[in-house]
């Protein structure tokens, strides 16, 4: 057989190993913040999960000698699923994160009634957590976020390779522990605007006791929102900070899970 003639033996361990990483790629891409945002069409994250995926497979060592039409094959795709998923969601709860804790403020605020469909996870979310979700969005592209997200990707076929082995019991359990980091996540968030809140309803708790006939409802709410948007713009650059710091603990667990294998 000449160098440029190619056998079914394989065309069929190249269809696999192809196969293998486009499900792992589109999984994640179908999780992940940015990538699998609502406003982007499916067709367009599968062809970005198709190109990724053509530029990654030649770079792979060899895979499973698995027949790509087999029972084992179907067993493999669905541990590619899981890998994948569990990558994207990880990262999509650092978003999450920044919206649970700005919501919270919101709601305390008085702002509860101020809603907005999230067009990154496509549910109704107060006005001011969609502000800072897109000013989170933003700052992660600046950082190369998309890049990162793609760099994750590549590093898990060197980490955890495509074989019989899948994710540990221990990788789900990382996975389920990672939810303390989304509640510390969001108190840093909220916690300057919901301090702040909570002493103007204190004192107009005091105010009240001392003036009954005052109208609280008149001077209250005002007041209440008007401290807590002032908080939050005064607090705005630590956004920054926090969205780092989460990103951060996101990289890191998801690099502790490649390396938890069955």
């Amino acid at each position: 057989m000449t160098p440029y003639e190619f056998s079914e033996a394989s065309l069929l361990d190249w269809l696999g190993q192809f196969l293998w990483t486009l499900f792992r790629v589109a999984a994640m891409f179908m999780v992940a913040p940015l990538f699998g945002a609502r406003y982007i069409p499916t067709r367009v994250r599968v062809t970005l999960a198709f190109a990724c995926s053509l530029a990654i497979f030649p770079m792979l060592p060899p895979g499973p000698d698995v027949a790509p039409f087999s029972a084992q094959a179907l067993l493999l795709v669905m541990q590619q699923i899981l890998i994948g998923i569990a990558a994207g969601f990880i990262l999509q709860l650092v978003f999450d994160a920044i919206v649970i804790g700005i919501q919270t403020v919101s709601m305390s605020m008085g702002l509860g009634f101020a809603i907005f469909i999230d067009s990154q996870n496509g549910v109704q979310v107060p006005v001011l957590s969609q502000l800072h979700l897109l000013l989170a969005m933003l700052l992660f592209l600046s950082f190369d976020g998309h890049l990162m997200i793609v760099a994750l990707i590549v590093d898990s076929f060197q980490l955890l390779p495509v074989s019989a082995g899948g994710l540990s019991p221990e990788a789900f359990w990382t996975i389920a522990s990672w939810g303390t980091t989304l509640f510390l996540g969001a108190l840093k968030v909220a916690l300057p605007a919901a301090t702040a809140v909570l002493i103007v309803n204190m004192s107009i708790g005091v105010i009240s006791r001392a003036a009954p006939t005052l109208n609280l409802f008149a001077i209250g709410l005002p007041l209440t929102i008007i401290v807590g948007l002032v908080v939050l713009i005064i607090t705005l650059p630590s956004l920054e900070v926090s969205l780092i710091f989460l990103i951060e603990q996101a990289t890191s667990t998801i690099g502790n899970l490649w390396l938890m294998v069955n």
